[in-house]
């Protein structure tokens, strides 16, 4: 009888997949009380051929569950949990590493008869002075609830409703669904000996332009949960960014009608801001020539790009979100 099922949203990661699958597979958990559902988001040979390659082996059930069509992790999440044979459900992510006892600590301190959660104790492994990117990930250590360590009685996904499949990228989509069970009065609990190791994986130059379109996902959770996105997410509107781009329109103004101090206003302002955001992202981060560049120039274009995405998300969910 399956107590435990663990389930793992993927996408066209297959090497990132096997080295989470290894792991998941050398859990110190009796094999015929657990299985792994990976579910694909979307139809995806190569990940189909890794459950080929572990035919026949002597290992905990495994089973591959593909969506017709991607609808984000959010959708795969429910999909695999929904066929799930288990009555405690575990979720990680594929680009995660959990330690050997990290089911074990789980079930331990899961009561499948309740309405229950646990969340874990994720370990991002960074550099003295890492990258941006690398900084920005290693916040995965102090996250209140995320999806890349926790898990849920059924009955308390249930009662909660699952997964918003409205967030189809993987943003946000955690802080919903814990925003539901504090809403419904399901007890979080912290379990530090479930432990996840999530290394950061390497970034493109300037990742942290394409990483802003996630930002419309909080108009839509601030819309559905406000007093709690306040108090965990985001206290207040994004005040640096609004003042450098006002600067910046005050610059282009005063070029557009001449008024030559009133665009030195402007630039002056817009420089002296864009320079503190530029400090404030290299001050305990990678002082390499490329590394520098980087954050040279995606803090130029960041301010703009966010806001965009802010106000796109909250004309799209109909949210006064600024």
């Amino acid at each position: 009888m399956i107590t435990a099922s663990i389930v793992v949203p993927t996408y066209k990661r297959p090497k990132l997949l096997i080295n989470c699958l290894k792991a998941l597979l050398a859990q110190s958990f009796d094999r015929s009380n657990y299985e792994i559902i990976v579910v694909s988001d979307g139809p995806d040979r190569d990940t189909e051929q890794i459950f080929q390659d572990f035919a026949g082996y002597d290992y905990p059930a495994l089973r591959y569950l593909p969506l017709p069509k991607k609808m984000g992790p959010a959708a795969a999440r429910n999909f695999g949990w929904q066929n799930a044979k288990g009555t405690i459900i575990a979720f990680t992510d594929d680009d995660c590493l959990p330690h050997a006892h990290w089911l074990r600590e789980i079930v331990n301190n899961c009561n499948p008869n309740l309405d229950q959660v646990v969340t874990g104790r994720v370990i991002v492994p960074i550099s003295k002075r890492p990258t941006d990117y690398e900084l920005n990930t290693s916040h995965l250590q102090t996250a209140d609830f995320i999806t890349a360590n926790c898990a849920c009685t059924k009955k308390a996904l249930i009662k909660a409703g699952g997964f918003d499949e409205q967030f189809s990228m993987a943003w946000r989509e955690d802080s919903d669904l814990e925003f539901k069970f504090i809403n419904n009065n399901i007890p979080i609990t912290k379990v530090e000996t479930a432990i996840v190791t999530h290394p950061v994986r390497k970034s493109a130059w300037g990742v942290s332009i394409k990483e802003q379109k996630k930002t419309q996902y909080d108009a839509l959770l601030y819309k559905k949960h406000p007093a709690l996105f306040r108090k965990k997410i985001s206290a207040r509107s994004p005040i640096l960014y609004y003042a450098i781009i006002l600067s910046f329109l005050t610059m282009l103004i005063g070029v557009v009608i001449g008024h030559n101090q009133l665009a030195s206003i402007g630039l002056a302002f817009w420089a002296a801001l864009t320079g503190y955001f530029i400090f404030k992202r290299l001050y305990s981060t990678k002082l390499s020539l490329n590394h520098i560049s980087e954050m040279i120039v995606t803090s130029a274009v960041i301010p703009f790009v966010s806001i965009f995405w802010q106000w796109y998300g909250a004309a799209k969910y109909h949210v006064l979100y600024i």
